[in-house]
């Protein structure tokens, strides 16, 4: 079945592509003055500085803290200082050209001194043809309309729902862009495919190793509305479908949206003991939402996202109770192996972000309130549906020069016992981040 769906996606793109283009004398402009800019500067270098303070306050009743503090005593609050360094570029001769972006940062916390440098992207493209492109090396992919979870995107990393604009680390991938404009309601038609490796050394975080997956991407420009349709296959992980859209209903007006099938998935879950256990079945994760931009300049964008592969509220409750019970037996007794026990289960459960089925998000900013230029305020919200606990998070972005980026925040977090927001390490956070661009 899977080779049928593969020649399926091949075959249904080559006869795209023999079908008649858009006369060619209706886009043609001239290249010229962009080929000599890029023969004087081929090569381009930039990136920022960073400097970022934050002070996290503590909460230490909840279960998070708990397992990370248990055996010592940092008082209401703790600080971090965070200095990083990204660089970021290219070069381009003709129709081959390179890609990078590197991030490297410098960090003091409570346990001292701690840095590192990573590769995020860094990748060869080669396009012989304006229809045609092809890539290789570490980069991300991007597939998905959503803005703060992504379903569909089978071969990248997932972003931070409280950051989601903020670059992500790529996988090495083998891709393709091919690319076919029609004259008929269905303007545009783009087949992706990705051959994905997964070795030592290479890819190995993604998944079980030793194994080339295949996935692909086909996007068709049908009425004015964006669609796909992508699918994964390997033995990395399991095999999964997806489908997104997003259309502009009017002009400030776009609803767009999500949906993925995993097969055999290994869900997990916790019971009263602590003890994880996995039973296989196919999930459905979805997400819908809508981007609505008012006459006043305020950008409203709202989510609801429902992950399959996520925890149950019974399955949190069991967690919380087994770290209350572990803590207490290591007040009384001094043994903290239940404790180690509890961290290691958070590590593969609830320590990551959103780890439960159903959540809305919720931002709005404004552009420039009060004629004060290049100024943005904005508040963002994160609500589990499940046991009705959120964070709040709001936020003043200004930018008194053309590469001096400012940004004060503020993260809120409420919920009761038992709750995701209500057993997190932090009962709040506030962060001052400075970027200098060059």
């Amino acid at each position: 079945m899977r080779g049928n769906l593969i020649l399926m996606g091949v075959s249904v793109w080559v006869w795209l592509f023999s079908l008649p283009a858009f006369p060619q004398n209706e886009y043609q402009f001239d290249l010229s003055e962009i080929e000599k800019e890029i023969k004087k500067k081929p090569y381009s270098i930039g990136g920022f500085l960073e400097f970022e303070p934050i002070l996290f306050g503590l909460d230490r009743d909840a279960a998070l803290y708990r397992l990370k503090f248990f055996d010592r005593d940092e008082g209401p609050t703790v600080e971090r200082y965070n200095l990083g360094l990204r660089l970021e570029g290219g070069y381009q001769e003709e129709k081959v050209s390179l890609h990078f972006r590197t991030d490297g940062f410098l960090r003091y916390e409570y346990l001292g001194w701690d840095g590192e440098i990573y590769l995020l992207e860094a990748y060869l493209s080669m396009k012989p043809n304006l229809s045609f492109t092809v890539d290789v090396g570490k980069r991300v992919t991007k597939w998905g309309k959503g803005y703060a979870w992504n379903p569909v995107s089978f071969v990248d990393r997932p972003k931070d729902p409280e950051d989601p604009q903020e670059a992500l680390e790529g996988f090495y991938v083998l891709t393709a862009d091919l690319i076919k404009s029609l004259e008929s309601p269905l303007k545009t038609v783009a087949f992706t495919p990705v051959i994905f490796p997964v070795l030592k050394d290479l890819n190995e975080d993604f998944g079980e190793r030793d194994h080339v997956n295949f996935a692909a991407k086909l996007y068709f420009l049908l009425w004015d509305t964006d669609l796909d349709l992508l699918f994964f296959t390997g033995e990395s992980r399991t095999t999964r479908y997806g489908f997104d859209f997003a259309r502009n209903l009017k002009a400030n007006f776009e609803v767009h949206g999500e949906l993925a099938l995993i097969t055999d998935f290994e869900r997990k879950s916790v019971d009263s003991q602590g003890s994880l256990s996995t039973r296989e079945t196919d999930v459905l994760s979805a997400l819908l939402g809508i981007r609505y931009l008012t006459t006043n300049e305020i950008t409203f964008i709202v989510e609801y996202y429902h992950d399959g592969t996520g925890f149950t509220e019974d399955d949190a409750k069991n967690f919380y109770r087994f770290v209350d019970r572990a803590y207490q037996a290591f007040l009384v007794t001094g043994d903290r192996f239940q404790l180690l026990r509890g961290e290691q289960l958070a590590k593969e459960t609830f320590a990551r972000a959103n780890p439960m089925r159903d959540y809305i998000y919720f931002r709005a900013s404004m552009k420039e309130p009060l004629d004060i230029l290049y100024f943005t305020p904005a508040v963002t919200s994160i609500v589990n549906l499940n046991d009705q606990s959120f964070s709040l998070i709001p936020e003043l972005l200004y930018s008194p020069k053309a590469n001096l980026e400012l940004r004060l925040r503020g993260a809120f977090l409420v919920g009761a016992k038992d709750t995701e927001y209500g057993e997190k390490q932090n009962d709040y956070r506030v962060e001052l981040r400075a970027r200098y661009f060059f």
